[in-house]
């Protein structure tokens, strides 16, 4: 092996994975999932669970970084995340990022295409006339443009942040928040990243130049494609924290801290909206903490892989939806909370049992602890060549703790790998 640090990596995986195995306390973790024993069978044994793991992404992606003389220190992470963080030439190669999404959102290339612009101005002043140095000028202009920040900010926006197609708002180098005013909307716009920034206390705003006012929504997407959510925090807020809704399509939010929020993320508006049919969105890496209450995600009529996210002792539910969504919860590893009852990871809505038991809604290779339970419905699905085309390999539910070790806004030094 080429990569002394590969083998350190992968021992510290299989140890991670073993450790639960090694305590009676632990015998069950798996116990809890109805419907589908047969098919996380092989979690009861951890090595079974590494064979059924299949490294030839996670080996390929350090093959393509063949600068990076380490891994992140011999830090755990994920195939996105090794796709560039090991490179201490980031800041200078800043665009390079968009070779690296992958679930449905593969493809996406942000402002790759158009030229790097700095925020000097964290000011937002008027709307409909923004000042050139702002977000908000950048942020509107109609060509490809990657936005990038030159210092730490607080940016309050008076309304919310109209995001066109073709940009990257990449908050790497600096701290950047969107705090206390409006959220960020990206609206019948398409190939957008939103990459390193935080977005907390969003306020309820009025709307301006006839657009309609801020929900309290952090982050809305809406009819709208080829978008990548990665590395964010997201928080406190009025309404939903992540809304995609109304035909949007081809989404990947990956490597996100979600916390002290009740409705977290939403993907399809209602049940009259049969636009979100065409809905197909994927929720990777991510870590969802013990502040979150329900809707991480809460899903509507499309095909949703959520893979490998970390739920932390969820309040009411983990993942929900009605309308017959189909929902492939693979690797995941759910923690419930001691409360008695809110055990169960799922909640279906607006439907009879004799109804949803027909939903595909799977489970596979996922980790239940502290009596969490995962009851399943439906049947595998048969993926359309376009569904298998976005899908991420699966790790093992026990890897979760390291793949998601970094979800969440990183703190990235100029000339050094992040």
């Amino acid at each position: 092996m080429d990569h002394p640090c590969f083998v350190l990596v992968i021992l510290s995986l299989i140890f991670a994975t073993m450790l639960p195995f090694l305590s009676a306390e632990n015998e069950n973790i798996i116990a809890g999932i109805e419907d589908y024993e047969n098919q996380n069978a092989g979690n009861a044994n951890a090595g079974a669970a590494m064979e059924a793991y299949n490294p030839e992404l996670l080996e390929a992606s350090l093959q393509r970084n063949t600068s990076r003389s380490d891994l992140l220190e011999c830090g755990e992470s994920n195939p996105i995340d090794m796709c560039w963080r090991g490179k201490a030439d980031w800041a200078d190669n800043r665009q390079a990022l968009a070779q690296c999404v992958i679930g449905f959102a593969k493809g996406t290339t942000g402002g790759a295409a158009g030229e790097i612009y700095t925020v000097t101005d964290p000011s937002d002043v008027d709307g409909a006339n923004p000042k050139e140095g702002t977000l908000r000028w950048a942020a509107a202009q109609k060509k490809p443009l990657w936005i990038i920040f030159e210092k730490d900010m607080v940016i309050v926006l008076r309304h919310t942040l109209v995001v066109t197609s073709d940009k990257t708002i990449d908050g790497r180098g600096a701290r950047v928040e969107i705090a206390y005013g409006g959220g960020i909307t990206i609206q019948e716009a398409n190939n957008v990243i939103i990459h390193g920034i935080s977005v907390h206390d969003v306020r309820v705003m009025d709307g301006f130049a006839g657009r309609s006012a801020c929900d309290g929504d952090a982050l809305t997407i809406k009819t709208a494609s080829k978008i990548w959510i990665d590395h964010c925090d997201f928080s406190k807020g009025p309404d939903g924290l992540l809304d995609v809704t109304v035909g949007s399509t081809a989404v990947t939010i990956s490597n996100n801290r979600f916390h002290d929020h009740d409705k977290v993320v939403l993907l399809g508006a209602d049940d009259s909206h049969t636009e979100d049919k065409m809905m197909r969105a994927t929720v990777a890496y991510n870590r969802f903490e013990e502040t979150c209450t329900q809707r991480m995600p809460r899903c509507r009529f499309g095909f949703f892989q959520v893979v490998n996210n970390d739920y932390n002792k969820w309040k009411m539910y983990a993942i929900g939806g009605s309308a017959n969504p189909t929902i492939l919860s693979q690797g995941n590893r759910f923690v419930a909370s001691d409360n008695p009852n809110t055990k169960k990871v799922l909640q279906r809505n607006y439907a009879e049992e004799s109804e949803w038991k027909n939903w595909n809604w799977r489970s596979e290779k996922d980790v239940l602890e502290n009596g969490a339970i995962f009851i399943a419905s439906g049947v595998d699905p048969q993926l359309t060549p376009e569904q298998q085309e976005g899908m991420i390999e699966v790790a093992p539910g026990e890897l979760v703790p390291q793949l998601t070790s970094s979800a969440g806004v990183l703190s990235c030094l100029v000339g050094q790998p992040c």
